[in-house]
């Protein structure tokens, strides 16, 4: 066990939140951690099932007394997003998640660290656990795949979830409940190349962009972060006038993370070497300069290196490089009920060469239905403008607020008998599972919380450890004063 958890509060939460970030669980890769609770139910005495897609769920009796009081389901998701810092020896598919105590805040050695959703899932194992707590019939729901399409979600089936109360604890900030969130569409589009040799007259730069903060690209979108690709496509643009011709491009590593690093392989005439790599340097200076404050540690760097190959044709560098100038990237509208709340944003996410084939694939988020369409139409438009072959997903649905709903009067009261103050109402830019959920069982009553987590998606992320308790205290009083 993790000595980072020596002392924390609650034990139980923690010592799971510890095995838990022994066990390899990137999305679409979650089965051991799904295991993990099934073996944890069967080890307590508890029924517990999956479903063909991977989800599981729980049941655990009422405490005594309380097998009267409705059934209540408490969720959360198995899977995490895998990201690394460059340099960071990590493997994800079998390598743990090293946890890293900071005075009052958990990170992980140069990775992600799972809090988003470990946090939830390690709740609901010591709740599993502890006998000594007071509520009604409870269900544990631990959905798969949140991340990379809510796929678990989407396949949940009628009956698998009996409560018509639901307790989301998916949410990143201490004091607030989350009555909303956002729905979102995917849109890629694909180049299918020609290529030609590489002229003998040109010779191999890398040019990378990198260090930059990444984050989640919903929670994340109005921070006015810098996006790797969107920066590295205006330095190609610029060597383009120089006869640099595009070998690859690459970049980014979710479609729901704002792209943190971004490199490519050009090829330059010999001659103008030197003025290439002057102006690489200058672009570092620029870009430096627009974002000093938010991304103080952006590199723009070039590396000659002896490779030969193959270059796009003429056609296919231009094409590409109008794209992803030419794609919005970042909020597009802010809410004008909720002050504060983005209600439109779309993220430059991914950027892949495979052979003759380049992808760039991006991601698109408001909380009104019609937006998401119109947004995606844009992004649609500027591929196929740009000779793309375009494809969008289903997208998900939002989660539209009910300030009369039953659960959240019953938060709202307990938070305030507990701490003596109000907690803050909020819908978030980002695809909470309850949209969805909403949608597959109609009529529950839902509400989101969470202890405060900072930079999910990026080796950044973080959670403050004195927020936990609290959390954790508060869940139980809501599971005590339901009736």
């Amino acid at each position: 066990m993790s000595s980072a958890i020596d002392g924390l509060k609650p034990p139980l939460v923690w010592k799971y939140f510890a095995e838990l970030a022994r066990i390899p669980r990137c999305s679409k890769h979650e089965a051991a951690a799904a295991r993990f609770v099934l073996d944890t139910a069967k080890r307590l005495g508890l029924a517990a099932r999956q479903d063909k897609a991977g989800n599981v769920v729980v049941k655990k009796p009422a405490s005594a007394g309380r097998s009267r009081v409705k059934s209540i389901c408490l969720q959360g998701h198995l899977d995490m997003v895998c990201e690394k810092n460059a340099g960071t020896t990590h493997d994800f598919s079998k390598d743990p998640i090293e946890l890293v105590r900071r005075g009052d805040v958990m990170m992980a050695n140069g990775t992600t660290l799972g809090a988003d959703n470990g946090v939830a899932v390690a709740t609901n194992l010591a709740i599993m656990e502890d006998k000594s707590l007071e509520h009604g019939p409870l269900e544990f729901l631990f959905t798969i795949d949140e991340e990379t399409g809510l796929t678990g979600a989407h396949s949940l089936q009628p009956g698998f979830v009996e409560s018509r109360t639901l307790l989301n604890l998916d949410s990143e900030e201490e004091g607030a409940l989350y009555v909303g969130c956002a729905g979102g569409q995917d849109t890629v589009g694909t180049w299918k190349v020609e290529v030609e040799p590489a002229a003998a007259t040109l010779v191999a730069l890398e040019v990378t962009v990198s260090s930059l903060k990444g984050g989640h690209s919903g929670l994340e979108i109005d921070k006015g972060r810098g996006n790797a690709l969107k920066i590295l496509n205006r330095v190609l643009i610029a060597l383009g006038d120089l006869g640099a011709r595009l070998a690859s491009l690459n970049g980014g590593n979710k479609r729901n993370a704002i792209p943190r690093e971004c490199r490519a392989l050009v090829f330059v005439p010999k001659a103008k070497v030197e003025a290439a790599q002057a102006l690489i340097a200058e672009w570092h200076t620029i870009v430096r300069g627009e974002l000093a404050t938010v991304e103080p540690d952006l590199e723009v760097t070039a590396a000659l290196v002896k490779k030969r190959g193959a270059v796009l044709k003429k056609k296919y560098q231009r094409q590409i490089a109008q794209v992803i100038a030419a794609l919005p990237h970042g909020v597009t509208k802010m809410s004008a009920d909720i002050p504060g709340l983005v209600e439109t944003s779309t993220n430059v996410a991914v950027v892949t060469t495979q052979g003759k084939k380049v992808t760039l694939a991006t991601s698109q988020r408001s909380s009104v239905a019609s937006e998401i369409r119109e947004i995606a139409q844009t992004v649609r438009t500027i591929f196929e403008m740009g000779g793309a072959e375009v494809d969008q997903g289903s997208g998900y649905p939002g989660w539209k607020p009910d300030m009369d709903s039953p659960i959240l009067k019953r938060a709202i009261a307990t938070y305030e008998k507990l701490y003596g103050k109000t907690p803050e109402v909020k819908a978030v830019h980002a695809g909470l599972e309850c949209g969805i959920i909403g949608e597959k069982y109609p009529g529950i009553d839902m509400v989101s919380f969470g202890p405060t987590l900072e930079g999910v998606h990026s080796p950044d992320e973080k959670i403050y450890i004195n927020t936990v308790p609290k959390f954790f205290e508060y869940l139980m009083a809501i599971l005590k004063n339901v009736q």
